[in-house]
């Protein structure tokens, strides 16, 4: 009987609500993100599709993307940009894949935080079935000189911002995605984000950020990006210098048994990246090494990001051997 009970509270812990609409609220519970009434673990990667000898990210590859990703048991992709175009949104939903749409902080009025005009992404997508939850900013806090070199600035503006979505919709959680564990100040500064996601590259074992997370907070956390890049710039460890694909492999495959490890804390990562992205370091025509990130010494196993380098599949959509790990992780657990 009291078996019964606890089965019977959980379930209305997690029970969904009508919008009033046809659509299921989205909801959290402890630790945990939800969609209509189940617990989602996010088995994602970082989707930004840019054409080779182009900067700009376009959608032209999306039906052979998303048959790949299906393939590999991917459940979400994470947008660092909003999708303006409800056909890929549909897609994108009939393949069984969940959105989760950045906004960034400037983005000269077009769906950002500075302008306020993110609000109207969120009033015209909220109700679409692929969107997961509405996240903002990308590990900002490298970056004070964008906020008068006072990165409180940043974190007002976050709060700000998601209480703005609140309001708006209810029924989705709001993120940001922090570069790192965020200090017990910034939680302070941003009561009101429900899900926090943590760029984290700590060589192949990030397991120490779910405990530390653990003893800071009992909110929903997940690994906003987290991966290594298929080119060695030196030597190092076994692994040759040069194109190396059995590196990154090896390198997600240890990262993702720490993630699976973690249920109980973790709600779920997105693998950085979907497919290389040759715009970033050099000729858009061309692969090459190269290219910078944020405390790059964490980057398996040079302890250089190779910007170009970092998709499970090339810029043609062959699989790397990267892929097959991911595929056994997300179909697996």
């Amino acid at each position: 009987m009291r078996l019964l009970i606890a089965f019977t509270i959980l379930i209305g812990l997690m029970s969904c609500q009508n919008n009033g609409k046809g659509q299921k609220e989205k909801r959290l519970t402890e630790r945990q993100i939800s969609v209509d009434g189940a617990p989602f673990f996010i088995k994602g990667v970082c989707y930004h599709p840019v054409p080779v000898g182009q900067k700009k990210r376009d959608f032209d590859d999306l039906e052979k993307d998303l048959t790949l990703m299906q393939e590999a048991g991917v459940n979400a992709v994470r947008l660092y940009e909003p999708v303006d175009d409800v056909a890929v949104l549909d897609a994108i939903h009939e393949a069984g894949i969940k959105a989760i749409i950045s906004f960034g902080y400037n983005q000269k009025g077009v769906f950002d935080i500075k302008s306020g005009s993110f609000t109207t992404y969120i009033e015209k997508y909220k109700d679409h079935p692929s969107i997961l939850m509405w996240e903002f900013g990308n590990e900002y806090n490298y970056h004070p000189e964008w906020f008068e070199d006072d990165i409180t600035n940043w974190y007002k503006a976050l709060n700000n911002a998601v209480l703005m979505a609140k309001r708006l919709d209810p029924l989705h959680p709001t993120a940001t995605a922090h570069g790192e564990l965020p200090e017990k100040k910034v939680l302070e500064l941003c009561p009101d984000v429900d899900v926090w996601g943590m760029n984290v590259y700590r060589w192949d074992k990030p397991a120490s950020i779910f405990r530390e997370w653990k003893k800071m907070s009992d909110k929903p956390m997940y690994l906003s990006e987290a991966g290594a890049d298929s080119y060695m710039t030196k030597e190092r460890k076994g692994y040759s210098q040069g194109v190396n694909e059995r590196a990154q492999a090896n390198a997600t495959r240890n990262i993702l048994d720490d993630v699976f490890d973690h249920k109980d804390v973790c709600s779920g990562v997105a693998v950085f990246a979907f497919v290389d992205e040759w715009w970033k370091a050099g000729d858009i025509h061309t692969q090459e090494p190269g290219g910078w990130a944020p405390d790059g010494s964490g980057v398996p196993y040079d302890g250089v990001p190779n910007e170009e380098y970092w998709g499970i599949v090339n810029i043609d959509r062959s699989k790397k051997e990267a892929f097959e790990v991911i595929k056994d992780f997300f179909l697996k657990y």
